[in-house]
């Protein structure tokens, strides 16, 4: 009989899996947090800022992730797994395009592209581009520095706290879920998943023992000396070669985004 937990032992090492890649020791991993966090910013919106016909302006940008992914040493495999996730919202958003545009764009081959084709085709690249910016970014800063930067760029600490403690207990639930799951395997032999008929009962319970458990978290962060505000430790300065680095890549990817 497999492992009944083997499938929740995947997803929580998929959750921690981007974790671990920021305990890395190359170039980006050691840059400043400011200039990655900021790159990333300007990448997102420069990608966003194209029409929903101008899919061939936005394939140069595949340089972006095609450059870091091997400068991070993120393996492709883990950041792939975090991508798939966003593209079904992505892709049922686009399709309604195909339906409700039907102007027609060109003709290749004696097959008319409509405009809603095109612009389903530019919401695909344009998610894919933003998530895998945003995954890298991720997996070579780290939520403690991403939370750290944050805060020290005037977020509001009670947003930057709620993004931690979410990402956070985010394992913490999966593993509650895990338990549950391996209890609930061991009474039903030869149960591969639970029962629709369980289904309720198995989440009632797992969101009481969410609750149950968040209680003991947060009286353990008070014991800790928690007041209820994340305090960030101070961050190194940014050095100039940092900030020439941010220039020139926030400046190389303005002069693509106005070049014709």
């Amino acid at each position: 009989m497999p492992k009944p937990d083997s499938g929740f032992s995947g997803h929580i090492a998929g959750l921690n899996a981007l974790e671990l890649c920021a305990c890395g020791n190359t170039f980006l991993h050691r840059l400043h947090p400011f200039v990655k966090l900021t790159t990333t910013i300007f990448y997102v919106v420069v990608v966003l800022s194209f029409g929903p016909l101008e899919i061939g302006r936005l394939l140069p940008y595949f340089f972006y992730p095609a450059i870091l992914i091997p400068l991070s040493e993120t393996p492709l495999k883990i950041l792939l797994k975090r991508l798939l996730p966003a593209l079904p919202f992505s892709l049922f958003g686009g399709l309604s395009n195909v339906f409700f545009n039907r102007a027609p764009i060109m003709s290749i081959g004696g097959m008319m592209i409509t405009g809603g084709e095109i612009s389903f085709v530019s919401i695909m690249i344009k998610t894919i581009l933003s998530v895998s910016a945003i995954l890298l970014l991720v997996s070579t800063t780290g939520i403690d520095e991403l939370s750290r930067q944050l805060s020290s760029m005037g977020i509001p600490n009670i947003l930057v706290t709620q993004l931690v403690i979410t990402y956070r207990y985010l394992s913490v639930l999966v593993d509650e879920a895990r338990s549950m799951f391996t209890s609930y395997v061991l009474r039903s032999p030869g149960a591969r998943g639970v029962r629709a008929g369980h289904m309720g009962f198995f989440v009632g319970s797992l969101l009481l023992r969410s609750i149950d458990r968040a209680e003991r978290v947060y009286s353990a962060m008070r014991c800790r000396g928690f007041t209820g505000y994340y305090r960030p430790r101070a961050w190194r300065r940014i050095t100039f070669p940092e900030l020439a680095c941010l220039g020139v890549v926030c400046g190389a990817l303005l002069l693509s985004r106005c070049l014709r």
